[in-house]
């Protein structure tokens, strides 16, 4: 993984990240996670019956790849 493990601790997340965890992980409104991250098909996301859930990897592979 990345710098962000150095920053945070994960073990007080799930495997899975509900849209307000993985706004949380990521120190970003859920609102703006709503305008700027959802709407990315390159973002890997799981359905859980109609709920979307992340993962931290997914995250931060995203960030990156955005941020290059």
């Amino acid at each position: 993984m990345s710098n962000i493990d150095n920053t945070k601790n994960l073990k007080e997340y799930p495997y899975l990240l509900t849209r307000e965890q993985a706004s949380r992980f990521l120190g970003i409104d859920p609102k703006s996670f709503d305008k700027y991250m959802r709407p990315h098909e390159e973002l890997e996301r799981f359905m859980i019956g109609r709920q979307e859930r992340y993962t931290i990897n997914s995250l931060i592979k995203f960030i990156e790849k955005q941020s290059v």
